[in-house]
């Protein structure tokens, strides 16, 4: 909570989950291509992977669409790692394609009864998944069967992901319409997500809108629209791309850690 003064009204602020949509504005209001390093919260995230803060390096690149900016993370991860690590060329597959290099199901057509029949013979089970979930299930199977062979021996991109996982990416029509969407892995670990960055200011609004009405039919809290965020993209944000990469996570790899708590002075539980 926050006030400014004597008799001021209190109003609720937030600690930041991204710098996302500061930088977008910035990006609109004629910045050129920038990028930032910068700490983000996210409530309840805690374990080998995540705490509840930490580093992220963002960054956007006016006249990039995805695959290019696939290509410059690549060339930095593997920099940054020289050293470190032996690694092969980087790889990049299709969301399609990891589905079925590793499940044998095209993740675009299986039915969510198909995808749950799968996580059942794989003796995976999540207690409240709805059966006619398909979101749902293909982000348990990508997260239980597919995420642990990415990126074994060399990074490993996906991208074009399933339209339902755009979040502020492009869309690009056609069958089947995709996500212009990446994202980096090594050792079965996601380092970095990426978008060519959608820039229609009435299409993120109708995503926020029907967003906001699925948080509220699972009881979730509801966090109104981001005004100045949509007033931005309406004055106009030029054609970019951008990716967020975790930091703690790439530290943990090239030290060989097992957790980024060994790579963080002050982990959640030693805060």
């Amino acid at each position: 909570m926050y006030a400014s003064g004597p008799g001021a009204t209190v109003a609720r602020r937030y600690l930041q989950t991204s710098p996302e949509f500061a930088m977008k504005r910035l990006l609109a209001a004629g910045s050129g291509s920038i990028y930032q390093i910068c700490k983000s919260f996210r409530d309840s995230e805690i374990g080998r992977l995540h705490n509840p803060e930490f580093t992220m390096v963002e960054w956007y690149r006016l006249g990039y669409d995805y695959h290019q900016l696939m290509e410059e993370v690549g060339a930095l991860l593997m920099k940054t790692l020289e050293g470190f690590r032996t690694l092969a060329v980087p790889e990049t597959l299709t969301y399609r394609n990891a589905f079925l290099r590793t499940c044998g199901l095209d993740p675009h057509r299986a039915t969510a009864r198909e995808m749950s029949d799968l996580a059942d013979s794989h003796g995976i089970t999540v207690a409240g998944l709805a059966a006619d979930d398909p979101d749902g299930w293909r982000d348990l199977l990508l997260a239980r069967l597919v995420e642990p062979h990415l990126g074994q021996g060399r990074l490993t991109f996906i991208y074009d992901f399933p339209t339902s996982a755009a979040a502020l990416a492009r869309i690009r029509r056609g069958q089947p319409s995709v996500a212009e969407r990446f994202e980096a892995y090594l050792d079965g670990i996601e380092l970095a997500n990426g978008f060519h960055e959608l820039t229609d200011a009435a299409e993120q609004r109708q995503r926020f809108e029907r967003d906001q009405r699925v948080r509220a039919q699972r009881g979730l809290p509801v966090v109104p629209v981001d005004e100045r965020f949509i007033a931005a993209l309406s004055h106009g944000l030029p054609t970019c791309s951008g990716v967020a990469l975790g930091f703690d996570r790439l530290v943990m790899l090239a030290a060989g850690a097992a957790s980024i708590a060994e790579v963080m002075a002050f982990p959640t539980d030693r805060a």
